[in-house]
């Protein structure tokens, strides 16, 4: 079995492979020195110094080793499935029984002019996070690009050290698009309140310095002096050369398996059909961990569909955001609490059927809290529940009671 990928979803398929019994040998290629990990903190925790990252291995370094997992540095320039073989490009060639892509993603790149200049950065690896936090120093200014998750938790990191942060996004508010204006208009609050400034509805148009960054310039003309930038304007699949069927992301069925025989995929790279969701591509932590191991029993024979309800979680300031289920549309948004107090679930309906749910300081992990009000929302979500939007909103009804009754015998 070779897996390609070093993230959280490759070191968690090396993991159940050994867990479920396969005795035969296993090879993980990994372009990043070390061992498989969790990124969260690389944006939160670990940027700030709090903690390192030995708590986020996806098994002890010595584990590997231990267990004859054969670690291999390097990148892949080829597959081909018809000859079950892998060429590094090293140009050595490796053959395979089944192969598991899960390179993740590649972080997207500012175009414009200056891009190159020295103090633009941008977050995915280790190596890219310890060069933020080198410049990451009080009284110092930074400009974040984009207010995605990255954008938004490198924005609250980076002024919980002292920096003093100016962000630029096109949006009218954060994360609208994903968590929708009521949600979003909170986070752009909260980081209001701690002293960020938000240039919304804006773009950058270059960047300027004469050794190093200087100075952002925006589409509207604006200039904002800085010491260092770091863009979080997303990602795209990271797809080796391989004769697979591809789009945003390479096609896996309900089994993880892509379009040619004894090729599987999971994480990031992975568009999977999903049985309650359709065709998804997720970017998150929890889906990473899940899928690998999913994809993993996958190769071994299991015919058990992937069905995972995906939850992600983020943490900004004090703040602590929870999400369960998957929508990028929806009709109705019903609000269980209070966006004044700023502490609420509310519920992503689709013709009346709740496909997601959120909750801002509120709701509890449903990956850690089978009793939380999120886990009883993950049961609405699962059901494809319709309860009444009024019922929703109701804090005299307990959502126990609206996801029992909506449970499949």
């Amino acid at each position: 079995m070779v897996i390609i990928g070093d993230g959280l979803a490759g070191g968690n398929a090396a993991a159940t492979l050994r867990e479920e019994g396969f005795p035969g040998p296993v090879v993980l290629i990994s372009r990043e020195p070390g061992v498989p990990f969790g990124r969260p903190p690389l944006s939160k925790t670990y940027l700030r110094s709090e903690e390192d990252l030995s708590a986020w291995y996806v098994r002890p370094a010595g584990w590997y080793a231990d267990h004859d997992v054969e670690l291999r540095s390097g990148a892949v320039a080829a597959i081909e499935p018809s000859a079950h073989t892998i060429t590094l490009d090293s140009g050595e060639e490796l053959g395979y029984q089944k192969v598991l892509i899960a390179t993740g993603g590649r972080n997207r790149r500012l175009g414009i002019p200056g891009a190159d200049l020295p103090g633009i950065h941008y977050l995915r690896t280790v190596a890219e996070c310890d060069a933020i936090k080198r410049e990451a120093r009080p009284g110092r200014r930074a400009v974040v690009v984009g207010m995605g998750f990255i954008g938004c938790e490198v924005a609250a990191s980076l002024t919980q050290l002292g920096v003093e942060v100016t962000t630029v996004f096109p949006g009218r508010i954060p994360l609208a698009r994903v968590l929708g204006g009521e949600v979003g208009a909170l986070i752009g609050a909260a980081h209001r309140a701690n002293g960020v400034e938000l240039q919304s509805g804006e773009e950058v148009a270059a960047f300027e310095g004469n050794e190093r960054l200087e100075t952002v310039v925006t589409a509207a003309g604006r200039r904002i002096l800085c010491d260092f930038a770091v863009a979080g304007i997303g990602i795209q699949p990271d797809i080796p050369a391989v004769p697979v069927a591809q789009d945003n992301g390479i096609l896996a069925d309900e089994l993880c398996r892509a379009s040619e025989p004894d090729v599987y995929v999971a994480g990031d790279v992975a568009n999977q059909l999903h049985p309650l969701f359709g065709r998804v591509r997720v970017e998150h932590y929890n889906n990473a961990e899940k899928q690998g191991a999913a994809a993993a029993r996958s190769m071994l024979g299991s015919t058990d569909p992937y069905d995972y309800l995906y939850t992600f979680w983020s943490d900004q300031y004090e703040h602590k955001i929870e999400y369960v289920g998957h929508v990028t549309r929806w009709d109705d948004f019903v609000v269980r609490g209070s966006v004044e107090e700023r502490k609420l679930i509310g519920f992503y309906l689709v013709g009346g059927v709740v496909r997601a749910a959120v909750g801002f300081d509120r709701g509890g992990d449903p990956e850690l809290d089978a009793d939380s009000e999120m886990a009883a929302c993950a049961r609405l979500v699962a059901a494809r529940a319709r309860p009444a939007a009024a019922a929703l909103a109701d804090e005299r009804t307990d959502l126990w009671s609206l996801a029992d009754a909506e449970a499949p015998p």
